[in-house]
């Protein structure tokens, strides 16, 4: 195919909220430019950029998918994102290597949760935004309605551009501010006649042209001066500053459509290449030289060295690995070596292509400011560089948010803990949003991600592509046992067999630590009453018994045991012996010294809309919290509260219902602290009975 120069590719990420109509308008615009022959529809299974069983399934989108549109002789590079909280910071990525956002806003249902989530991250990584009321074919569907919604969530910057030509199923095509022409769009083909403006709608699309050029002309002192003057500026004038404006994110304009009918969509395509910024004025993507130094903003020039940043992993049970990539400088033609960077390794880049969907296009070269991929690397993964070995430069990989849940997770058939995991890693390679671990302490795999959806997509998808299945279950808590007080106890171990017997003696002080103080072993034996030999025994045993407490079998920690006296026998003591004195020592020792349970605290940041703040104050004081701090930010408040694990397990979905999916947190842990005793109670009587459940 054709090899595109920066400055006629423009690579758009598509944003909004779940069920706005990203994956319909990517199959409208493939249809419209004749990169597929049938217009795909999401609720029959046949969107190019939802080809997943599990995204077919639930029609809906779970991963970013790519797909390309040849139209008006430039190359608009399509990702669609996902929009549900689950899976929206899947979209991180692809904002970070867009040149431009496209946010999709629903006609009828304005502007929702994940859309300002979405227009967040454009604002956050400095890309130029536009707006798409989409769906405004829908019963119901409103412009007016649904700008005053966007002007109420993002200021009097958002401006349209285009009117709609008739509303809901009347809707027919848009009036075009700009030009000041409407056009009329036929069917779903996509083609469409220009004509004038209807007498009907003049007026209302002069009203929006002054308002437009009111706004364009603020963005330059000239213009505005000519605007005081004239009145009005010509529309090439309009134009100019209109890409300018745009390029520096200080307008965003508003258009309409409705991808599911075709109407509109060709429209947005148009100003797509006409306004928005190709991939060669891209600024933002800084790079530090391998080795330390200052970092540098990188231009996309095509007769600069080769490098790119790899923003996203596909993983193929067949195909193995696909590594999705920007240029950001030079040429890479297919079969090119360059080095990743971060682990110094060269990769071949054969066989390269570009996404449509799951089509692969062959590709002979990728230009900077193209969008590419390349099967099999050997060592690359998301976030990493890849350069010409004559200029290594390190970009910075996108920062996903800390998982907010926790699944353990085991094998439903015995013996596939290893298939497990090997799986799950291979999964982590395509979401960074996903983390896989095992606890030390309880010993569980631990799957954790941005919700219970999360995590079950995950577990089907293991299942389809590797064929292992996997229990779902909540983690346990990692609890920990110390003491309170202070005992000195004699333990005596005495047995006699057939041949020669055990014996051991051993007296012993234990008494608590410092939070965190861990385990201190303390040898104060004077005179030989506990020969040299058998006291590594006598810490060992120790050692041993840390790892089940008296209450509720958890480990032990935070305390000293102090070994000051005991006995022998010269034939029938051994190592054996005084490991089993110890034993018996250090159990009748923390029974004597207060035993208490500890649970770890964790410190979150929950982030909530100003209106849910009582609620959630209410809810975290029921979990036990002790509320730190607020701050504001933006619309909304941050709580940084103290708050057990225990109690946070479940707290994604409450916090979901309770700010409509519009409330995020992440914690770490702070600190352990005792449990209080009527929680203790009831955690040590249900690891009692799990107890007497194994022995049955």
């Amino acid at each position: 195919m054709k090899v595109y120069g920066p400055q006629d590719i423009r690579n758009v990420v598509l944003l909004g909220h779940g069920g706005t109509g990203k994956t319909t308008l990517t199959s409208a615009m493939l249809f419209a430019s004749k990169g597929v022959s049938r217009f795909g529809k999401v609720d029959d299974g046949t969107a190019p950029t939802d080809f997943e069983e599990d995204e077919i399934q639930r029609k809906l989108s779970i991963s970013t998918s790519l797909a390309f549109a040849e139209w008006a002789k430039a190359k608009i590079n399509i990702l669609d994102t996902p929009g549900y909280g689950n899976f929206i910071a899947d979209a991180r990525g692809p904002v970070r290597v867009a040149d431009t956002a496209l946010v999709l806003v629903n006609a009828v249902s304005g502007v929702e949760v994940m859309t300002a989530k979405g227009f967040e991250y454009a604002e956050e990584f400095k890309v130029p935004r536009l707006l798409l009321v989409n769906k405004m074919d829908r019963e119901n569907a409103s412009f007016s309605r649904t700008l005053a919604s966007i002007h109420e969530n993002f200021g009097r910057l958002a401006v349209p551009v285009f009117l709609p030509l008739g509303q809901e199923k009347d809707f027919v095509g848009v009036v075009d501010l700009v030009k000041g022409k409407a056009h009329r769009y036929k069917d779903e083909s996509g083609a469409y006649t220009e004509e004038e403006i209807p007498a009907d709608m003049a007026e209302e699309a002069s009203t929006a042209r002054a308002a437009l050029v009111e706004m364009v002309a603020e963005l330059d002192e000239k213009l505005m001066e000519k605007y005081f003057e004239a009145g009005d500026l010509t529309a090439e004038e309009l134009a100019s500053a209109l890409r300018i404006g745009i390029a520096q994110d200080k307008i965003f304009p508003v258009l309409c459509a409705s991808s599911a009918k075709n109407v509109g969509v060709a429209d947005v395509m148009n100003f797509l290449v006409d306004f928005t910024p190709p991939a060669s004025s891209k600024v933002g993507f800084l790079a530090a030289p391998k080795g330390g130094g200052e970092e540098v903003d990188v231009a996309a020039d095509v007769d600069a060295p080769a490098s790119a940043f790899v923003f996203k992993t596909i993983s193929d049970p067949a195909q193995g690995r696909i590594s999705v990539f920007r240029v950001v400088s030079g040429k890479v033609p297919t079969d090119a070596t360059l080095t990743n960077v971060g682990r110094d390794v060269p990769e071949r880049m054969a066989g390269m292509f570009f996404l449509r969907g799951k089509e692969h296009v062959k590709a002979d070269e990728a230009q900077a400011g193209d969008i590419a991929a390349v099967m099999k690397l050997k060592e690359t993964h998301t976030g990493d560089s890849l350069c010409a070995k004559e200029h290594l430069l390190v970009f910075p990989p996108v920062k996903y948010p800390i998982p907010a849940i926790s699944f353990a997770v085991e094998p439903k058939s015995r013996g596939d803990e290893e298939k497990i995991m090997s799986a799950l890693q291979r999964m982590t390679d395509e979401d960074p949003n996903l983390k896989v671990g095992r606890d030390p302490q309880t010993h569980e795999t631990l799957v954790s991600g941005s919700g219970s959806q999360h995590v079950e997509v995950v577990a089907a998808r293991v299942h389809r592509r590797y064929g292992v299945e996997m229990v779902i279950k909540q983690p346990k808590v990692p609890y920990r046992e110390t003491i309170k007080g202070r005992a000195e106890v004699h333990a005596r171990h005495k047995k006699q067999t057939g041949g020669h017997g055990q014996f051991a003696d051993i007296q012993i002080k234990m008494e608590p630590l410092t939070r965190g103080g861990g385990f201190e072993f303390k040898d104060e034996i004077f005179g030989g009453a506990v020969p040299r030999n058998y006291i590594p025994a006598v810490e060992k045993g120790m050692h041993e018994s840390l790892e089940h407490g008296v209450l509720a079998g958890y480990p032990v920690v935070d305390l000293r045991v102090t070994l000051f006296d005991g006995g022998f026998h010269p034939v029938d003591s051994s190592e054996m012996a005084f490991k089993i004195a110890a034993h018996m020592g250090f159990k009748e020792a923390m029974d004597k010294c207060r035993p208490t349970l500890l649970e770890p605290v964790m410190l979150a940041e929950v982030v909530v809309p100003e209106e849910n703040m009582g609620d959630v104050m209410g809810d975290l004081n029921s979990r036990r919290g002790r509320i730190q701090g607020m701050n504001q930010k933006g619309p909304n408040q941050i709580i940084k509260v103290q708050v057990p694990l225990s109690e946070m397990l479940t707290y994604a979905s409450t916090l979901k219902s309770i700010t409509a999916g519009r409330g995020s947190f992440s914690m770490e842990f702070f600190q352990y602290e005792e449990v209080p005793s009527q929680v203790q109670q009831k955690i040590v009587e249900e690891a009692k009975k799990a107890k007497e459940a194994e022995k049955e």
